[in-house]
């Protein structure tokens, strides 16, 4: 079946109780045993529950993995993986990481006892510096495309050269959804989702999740969740899953306003980057490309007069909302240095490119020309 068949179908079968076509939704904690240790396949809703397993074959379908574990957030996700290294073991960070990222590593897990090497740039030759530079390297952290900076990495490239270190590959695929790029295939070993953004897509619910490549590979992934309890609740698997049968069109839709709108912007003034991969001058289009079906919702820009005028911007933008968060059916804009990437220090921030004066868009799917408008009298 095509991806939008099965974002509807997969784990989605009728109650064979009732026939109702969309599965009720499992808040039990607990369930009826026969006897002791005898029972139907589930005990404790930590461990297991029909609503959960239901959205987590459906991501693994989606993503082409064979197996999914669902999270009560993308940072727990995050620190799931990040739970299955010890102490002295080798992490290669990419250039440009989400905030919230940067600073689990930062504050926990490098005084904890990791081993932390970040790659200079998107470059596979960056990334393969960084691991040579490891005593015990045994993963690679990387997002494509990069948070906020909208960097791409070649991730086939990254995968073959971690993998000839026998360290593992992990993909943020949050940004693109397996919708548009899927990064099992390219050669990674586990994608990563903040589930809150485009799966969910609706900014009505938090959930985080990781599709391995491998069934052995999710098993202590699947301890960690079980053991450290970092499950997400019913309803928040049920509204996920909601999200995503409608992700392949909302996806289309988020593209191509955003493709009208990155256009529309490199002919406005007071701008001194228009940042989108769809753009024939963004330095990794022809690689967006290639690995990517279409080129995301995700624009950054550059306003040339710095804060203040970053800071005017974002407060006089009208359908465009100032929030944290992305992906949601609405259109969002934040200043990256001031809220998401605000644990970064400033002087991290700017050796990465991350400026004063920029500004982050979560291009939503309202109408492309009222998305245009209202940039164009906020500037």
């Amino acid at each position: 079946m095509k991806f939008e068949t099965r974002a509807i179908h997969t784990g989605q079968s009728a109650d064979p109780t009732t026939g109702a076509v969309i599965p009720p939704l499992y808040l039990s904690t607990t369930y009826q045993q026969e006897s002791p240790g005898v029972h139907k396949g589930y005990e404790y809703s930590r461990s297991q529950n029909p609503t959960r397993e239901s959205l987590e074959a459906c991501l693994a379908s989606l993503e082409g993995g064979a197996a999914c574990a669902a999270f009560s957030s993308g940072l727990a996700a995050t620190n799931a993986l990040l739970q299955m290294l010890r102490p002295g073991d080798g992490f290669v960070a990419g250039h440009d990481l989400y905030g919230g990222t940067f600073r689990l590593l930062h504050s926990v897990f490098e005084p904890w006892g990791l081993e932390v090497a970040r790659a200079e740039s998107a470059k596979p030759e960056a990334y393969e510096r960084a691991l040579s530079s490891l005593q015990r390297p045994r993963m690679v952290w990387l997002e494509s495309p990069t948070n906020p900076l909208i960097d791409l990495v070649d991730i086939r490239a990254v995968s073959d050269a971690a993998h000839r270190y026998n360290a593992q590959v992990v993909v943020d695929n949050t940004f693109a959804t397996p919708y548009l790029q899927q990064p099992l295939a390219l050669g990674a070993d586990y994608a990563l989702h903040s589930t809150t953004k485009y799966l969910g897509g609706h900014s009505d619910v938090i959930g985080g999740a990781v599709v391995a490549r491998t069934e052995e590979l999710l098993e202590p992934v699947r301890y960690l969740q079980n053991t450290a309890g970092l499950i997400p609740g019913p309803l928040d698997c049920y509204l996920v899953q909601r999200g995503l049968k409608t992700l392949a069109v909302r996806m289309d839709r988020h593209c191509a306003n955003a493709m009208q709108l990155a256009e529309a912007l490199c002919e406005m003034k007071g701008l001194s980057r228009v940042i989108y991969p769809g753009l024939p001058d963004h330095p990794d289009h022809a690689l967006a490309k290639r690995q990517m079906r279409a080129f995301g919702g995700m624009i950054a820009i550059e306003l040339a007069d710095g804060f203040e005028a970053a800071k005017a911007f974002c407060t006089k933008v009208r359908i465009f909302s100032l929030a944290e968060s992305l992906g949601g059916v609405e259109s969002l804009c934040s200043h990256p240095p001031s809220m998401t990437h605000a644990s970064v220090p400033a002087a991290d921030r700017r050796a990465r490119g991350i400026s004063d004066g920029l500004v982050r868009l979560s291009v939503g799917i309202e109408d492309a020309d009222d998305l245009v408008a209202d940039i164009r009298q906020a500037l």
